[in-house]
This record gives structure tokens, C-alpha cells and sequence, in this order.
């Protein structure tokens, strides 16, 4: 492991634990040389990565940035903080590895970010909603908030706000 401060390779793991999740190990670091500490994560990679099914057919790696950057873009200059958000990301990730073996269809992808960015902040829900879901007119998103209002937010197992092949 390189030190992020001074790049050289020679560091002692000074405490070891589970992660948050328990599906990674967080390792506190000192490097030996310049004395800074800094904190690394391991997670098990799989043999094969989660194959993405997209619309038109095509399958591609599942790439965890991607979904990060969509969900940044979602929330835009809304106030919600980074952990949160990073939360999103890694559970929606998480939740896609222990379903899923090898292939995962976008839309599945699509449906478990929006479930939890309606829990998380409406605007940044009907904004992703919006791309997702392929609004096509401005009845599509008054529909979509009209949804969002008059749904309970506290039901278990709810309906998505939008069933599949309806927008």
C-alpha cells in the first residue's frame, strides 16, 4: 500500500476491524517513513464481475462509479451529505451482489436507486425518476410527484411508483 502523502510502499497496519457493512475490513495505517496515517478498506472481489443488461441488449461490467455519478447527479446542489449519499451507492451495490450472480438487467438497477432516493430526498427522486422512468411529457412528472405526495412513505414492501412498462 502506498502512502497517499509521501507515495512510498512500506506502512504498518496499526488496528484492524469490521467495516460498517461487515462485507469489507477497514485497516488503519501508519506509513514508516513520514509518519502519516491513513485509513484503507478491503472487500472480496469477485472471480467474474455483475454483467449489466442494458435496454438495447448490450452487457457491460457493473462499474460502481457510474452509479455513484448518477446518484450525484440526482441530487444536484440538494442538501444531502456525502455519507449519505455513499450509503445509497454501497447498499444499492451490496443488495445487487447478493441477488445476483452474474447478470443484472439496468432497469433493476434503475428501480433499487430510485426506491432509495425516494426515502432520501423527493427532488432528487422525481429527478432521477425523470431519466429512469423516460418521462416524456410534463403529465409524466406532475403524474410522478402527484405519486410521490399522496404515497405513505412508512409502508413495508410498497409498490414502486411506477410498475414496469409504465412511466
Amino acid at each position: 500500500m502506498r502512502c497517499p502523502s509521501c507515495g512510498i510502499d512500506r506502512d504498518k497496519v496499526i488496528d484492524s476491524r469490521a467495516a460498517d457493512d461487515g462485507a469489507a475490513i477497514r485497516r488503519r495505517r501508519e506509513c514508516e517513513e513520514c509518519g502519516r496515517r491513513f485509513t484503507t478498506y478491503e472487500r472480496i472481489e469477485r472471480a467474474a464481475p455483475l454483467m449489466v443488461v442494458k435496454r438495447d441488449g448490450t452487457r457491460v461490467p457493473f462499474d460502481t462509479d457510474r452509479l455513484a455519478r448518477g446518484v450525484l447527479i440526482a441530487c444536484g446542489k440538494r442538501p444531502i451529505p456525502v455519507v449519505d449519499r455513499e450509503a445509497l451507492v454501497r447498499e444499492v451495490e451490496e443488495s445487487l451482489q447478493r441477488d445476483f450472480e452474474k447478470e443484472v438487467e439496468s432497469r433493476e438497477i434503475g428501480r433499487r436507486v430510485a426506491a432509495r432516493l425516494r426515502d432520501l430526498d423527493s427532488i432528487a427522486y422525481i429527478r432521477f425518476a425523470s431519466e429512469h422512468y423516460d418521462f416524456k411529457s410534463l403529465d409524466d412528472l406532475i403524474d410522478a410527484a402527484s405519486r410521490l405526495r399522496d404515497q405513505p412513505r412508512d409502508l413495508p414492501n410498497q409498490r414502486p411508483l411506477f410498475p414496469e412498462g409504465q412511466a
